[in-house]
C-alpha cells in the first residue's frame, strides 16, 4: 500500500478499496517541446509516473515479490533499479534496496550524495550530461514470498520498515 499519492492518502477519496489519488502535478503541462509530443502530457486515460511502479513480481504465475516507493517521478527508477539489482544481479532484495541511486529524468544525471556514485560524475559530464549530486532516499519497501514464508525489507534512508513472518 502507498499512501502517500501526492499528499498524504491522496484525495482522501477510498473506491473500491483503493485510495484515490490527486497526482495532477505529476503530470507534464506543457504538451510539446521542440515539436515532439511530451510524453507525460496531460490527455484522457493516462495515468501520472509515479502511480505506474507499484509492482507485483509474478513467478510461474504466483506473486514473487511487491514492491513500491514513494518519490514522485523519480520512483520508476527507484523500483526499476532495485528489481535489476535483485532479479538479474542477483542481489538480495535488501542489498538491491540498500545500494546508491543514481536517476536520469530528464537528461540531468542524478547521483546520490555520499555514496560511491560520485566518482563516477566526471564520467557522465564527459558524456554530456549536466550531474547533479543529491539526496535520494527512495523509501522503497518490498515483501517478497518465500518457501519459508515473507521477507521483509525496506530503504533504511527513510522511515518505515517491512517485516514478513
Amino acid at each position: 500500500m502507498t499512501s502517500s499519492i501526492e499528499n498524504v492518502f491522496g484525495s482522501r477519496v477510498m473506491a473500491s478499496g483503493f485510495l484515490l489519488n490527486n497526482e495532477l502535478t505529476d503530470f507534464s503541462f506543457v504538451a510539446e517541446s521542440n515539436g515532439k509530443p511530451v510524453a507525460n502530457r496531460v490527455e484522457p486515460n493516462k495515468r501520472p509516473r509515479s502511480s505506474m511502479a507499484p509492482t507485483i513480481v509474478m513467478e510461474q504465475g504466483k506473486p514473487y515479490m511487491a514492491i513500491g516507493s514513494p518519490g514522485g517521478s523519480r520512483i520508476i527508477g527507484y523500483v526499476a533499479q532495485t528489481l535489476i539489482a535483485h532479479l538479474d544481479w542477483g542481489m538480495t532484495i535488501q542489498e538491491a534496496i540498500d545500494q546508491p541511486r543514481m536517476i536520469n529524468r530528464f537528461g540531468e544525471m542524478d547521483i546520490e550524495v555520499n555514496t560511491p556514485l560520485a566518482e563516477y560524475a566526471q564520467q557522465f559530464e564527459k558524456m554530456g550530461y549536466k550531474v547533479k549530486a543529491r539526496e535520494l532516499n527512495s523509501g522503497l519497501h518490498a515483501i517478497r514470498m518465500t518457501s519459508e514464508g515473507l521477507e521483509g525489507a525496506a530503504d533504511p534512508r527513510r522511515e518505515g520498515i517491512a517485516v514478513g513472518k
